[in-house]
């Protein structure tokens, strides 16, 4: 394997194309964990730059014009701040911070305006999610301690001597602000990924399942947890995923997200409420989809009074906020737009004062960069113009819809920079990853970079297509469900559908086209090279070849089962008949395939057998590993190689 990994260990030379459009998006201000105050009076979030990912926490009020404050905590150094969350009273700011050491997060705090930060830990482990109590006088957040954290999406530690027998499971931490003492609360035995304050701070609701953490969270229950006592009570079990558990303002129920999920932390499903104890008549906690049959995927949910939760959802390419009455299950859409927003999990890019009239929300647009907006929903005000200069360079996207085997599909289509009269042009097809995800407007920059190909194509003169066949978010269960034990069947026949509607609506050369993809993509672009030889060029990144041999090689292995109805081990056959490498012999295609080295999601070995397939056969091939990187890039220097490499494949093959 030395003489490819030698190929990761020297950056591409970037093209001058590519260099220009990889600097102005690296000077993209990023805004992430945004929390605004319950009153509406303050918004608070974390900032940072693709080029220097180092993020710090700014405040501001959410009218008049007053500029934003970066808050000041001292100690010097590069520093990274997470999960702002203010205050029952408005009055304080909580969030975690590495400043004066290194990588360590401790729990700060700090005035409304940013005056007189205050440490509060000494932490020594991964820490996560603040939440105040209600009354204001205790903080808790997850934490693993004396272990690092962060989930499967970063690189995977080295392992090496006996495996198996630590497990460092993620518990509750409670502090109290007086005493400033600090103490767990969950079972030891118990990784919770989420939880809720009851409105009497006397108990948490989470999702919670026995360790290893990374790899449980798809078997995840909903558990209660009496605080004083430490105990845990599983109330709902579920044959698919759950997430976000919020408890109602009277403390008689639980809401939360229920659906088929491919990563925690980007929720997609059906809301349910369950009541918070049992009923008269049964030991059993009843559990009630309020949202059965609508064609969206909730993301996030507040609950406003014991009757009312507001949502966010996934609606086709883009998204909603509406408001659900739960005594008729009817829901109200207040808001609806090509933006999707969503408030837990990765990424939160939305928040809501506890009244409800509120929201602070980050925005953008294939063709408008972030920025912060406030005020009612759907009535924001813009409150930052950090990325004002940023100006696209690449086309606008458009809407597409087309339908196939009875299915209405959408997706987005952007065009080269410029479309000349008269010229046929080369497209690409980007597959999302999940596969239960869903491709929204988003401008081209940030998570890793991934987006930046988007426009690094458009920009070079492709199309790009970015479908959202069966088996994505937005359009109700039964789509992102469409796919299950199907693998590559009806999505790919969706996106194939795609690729012909684009053709005959806009100037594309059929005889240039080329797929990509990264995770689910990733895989999708290996098996669609199987199956067809419609495409000139492809590069597959971090890809599964052999659901066989992928099964054991994981890191997250019970994320496959609700996707093929068994383990390996009990039903092989749904496994073989979706794996790339049995149909290995009909590639045409070169095909280039990235992948990191620590990948846990999607393991290196899954690209090398696929490259090493193809390298024997006489396919025009190329495998980079690049080095210390998990699924998600983490290295400015390797997300712009990942482009580059990326866009000379296509321009070898397509133009």
């Amino acid at each position: 394997m030395k003489h490819f990994l030698l190929a990761c260990l020297f950056p591409a030379l970037l093209t001058a194309q590519n260099m220009q459009l990889t600097e102005q998006l690296g000077k993209t201000v990023l805004y992430g964990d945004i929390a605004i105050s319950p009153d509406g009076a303050h918004v608070a979030w974390v900032q940072s730059t693709v080029a220097t990912p180092a993020k710090q926490t700014c405040v501001r009020a959410a009218s008049g014009n007053a500029p934003a404050a970066m808050i000041n905590i001292g100690g010097g150094g590069e520093r990274s701040d997470f999960d702002p969350v203010w205050s029952p009273d408005s009055k304080t700011l909580a969030f975690f911070s590495t400043g004066g050491e290194k990588d360590q997060r401790q729990l700060w705090t700090v005035n409304a305006d940013g005056s007189n930060p205050q440490k509060f830990t000494k932490l020594k482990g991964y820490a996560a999610r603040v939440r105040w109590s209600h009354d204001g006088k205790q903080i808790a957040f997850l934490y693993i301690e004396d272990a690092g954290g962060g989930g499967p999406l970063m690189a995977a530690p080295a392992t090496t001597g006996v495996i198996d027998t630590a497990i460092h499971n993620q518990r509750i931490a409670v502090l109290d602000v007086a005493t400033r003492q600090l103490r767990q609360v969950s079972p030891t035995d118990l990784h919770i990924y989420d939880f809720d304050w009851s409105a009497d701070d006397k108990t948490f609701v989470t999702t919670a399942a026995p360790g290893p953490g990374d790899n449980n969270w798809w078997i995840a229950q909903i558990y209660t947890i009496d605080i004083a006592k430490g105990n845990a009570t599983s109330i709902y079990k579920s044959s698919l995923q759950v997430a976000v558990p919020r408890w109602s303002p009277d403390g008689k129920s639980i809401a939360f997200i229920e659906g088929l999920m491919s990563d925690e932390g980007f929720h997609g499903g059906d809301l349910f409420t369950i009541s918070s104890s049992p009923s008269a008549s049964s030991s059993k906690h009843e559990a009630v989809n309020r949202t059965k049959g609508r064609k969206s995927s909730v993301s996030s949910l507040f609950w406003q009074t014991p009757d009312r939760i507001l949502l966010t959802e996934y609606i086709g390419g883009g998204g909603a906020i509406s408001e659900l009455t739960l005594a008729n299950n009817s829901v109200r859409t207040i808001w609806k737009g090509a933006e999707a927003f969503y408030a837990f999990g990765n990424f939160p890019d939305f928040a809501l004062s506890k009244d409800g009239k509120s929201a602070a929300v980050v925005r953008s647009t294939f063709e408008t960069p972030p920025e912060v907006w406030a005020g009612p929903i759907g009535e924001w005000k813009q409150l930052t113009s950090n990325n004002s200069a940023q100006t696209p360079t690449w086309g606008k996207a458009e809407n597409l819809e087309w339908t196939n085997e009875g299915l209405n599909i959408q997706g987005w289509l952007l065009p080269p920079a410029k479309v000349e009269s008269g010229k046929k042009y080369p497209m690409v097809v980007l597959i999302h990853g999940g596969p239960s995800s869903v491709t929204t407007p988003d401008w081209p920059a940030g998570f890793g970079m991934s987006r930046a190909i988007i426009a690094a194509l458009s920009s070079r003169g492709y199309y790009v297509l970015l479908p959202n066949p069966r088996g994505s978010y937005g359009q109700g269960e039964d789509f992102t469900r469409a796919n299950v034990k199907d693998f590559g069947g009806g999505d790919l026949r969706d996106i194939l559908a795609g690729v012909d509607a684009a053709i005959a609506k806009y100037p594309i050369d059929p005889a240039r086209l080329g797929v990509t993809g990264w995770s689910y993509g990733g895989f999708m672009t290996m098996w669609t090279v199987t199956q067809t030889d419609r495409f000139r060029g492809a590069v597959a990144g971090a890809g599964i070849t052999n659901w066989q041999s992928y099964y054991g090689q994981n890191l997250i292995d019970q994320w496959m089962i609700p996707f093929f109805g068994a383990s390996i081990y009990d039903d092989p056959g749904a496994y073989e008949k979706s794996s790339p490498i049995h149909y290995i012999k009909k590639v045409k295609t070169p095909t280039l395939v990235i992948v990191g080295e620590h990948d846990a999601e999607c393991p290196a070995p899954q690209s090398y057998e696929f490259w090493h397939a193809l390298r024997t056969l006489g396919v025009p091939t190329q495998l980079i590993v690049y080095p210390g990187e998990g699924h998600l890039f983490v290295k400015p220097e390797n997300q712009a190689g990942r482009l580059d490499q990326t866009v000379a494949w296509f321009d070898k093959y397509l133009q």
